[in-house]
């Protein structure tokens, strides 16, 4: 987890990165907070843990795998947006198969991004459309 005490617009922004492969989640965090140094930033390696940040924290945006160990992306992105429908959630994944999209969309989602076209611009956008 990663605080900052900036007073710039992004201090209340609170980002929840739900990823089980390290590296990857690290490469992820690392990107965020250098281009958004000010925001909370917290991390869930699977199921169980998400509900529970989520719940404490209360995240403004989520960025949810699909593949996790325990319960999967999809079916924690409509629990969350059942409680939270206010919480953005984008789906990052390397299964992007059409399937995946329409259930993504379908539980809740409000973006699809596959890991393999991952386009730091607009990663960028939806951050900073909360901000």
């Amino acid at each position: 987890m990663v605080r900052s005490n900036s007073t710039s617009k992004e201090t209340n922004l609170k980002i929840l990165i739900v990823e089980d492969n390290h590296s990857f989640r690290q490469f992820f965090k690392e990107n965020l907070h250098s281009r958004f140094p000010s925001v909370e930033i917290f991390e869930a390696a699977d199921g169980e843990k998400v509900l529970q940040i989520v719940e404490a924290e209360s995240p403004n945006l989520v960025f949810m795998d699909i593949q996790l160990p325990g319960e999967n992306g999809l079916s924690l992105t409509q629990k969350i947006k059942a409680r939270y429908p206010h919480i953005v959630i984008v789906v990052i994944t390397t299964y992007d198969i059409p399937e995946y999209r329409e259930a993504a969309f379908q539980y809740g989602a409000n973006r699809f991004i596959p890991k393999d076209s991952l386009d730091w611009k607009e990663i960028e956008a939806v951050v900073e459309s909360l901000v």
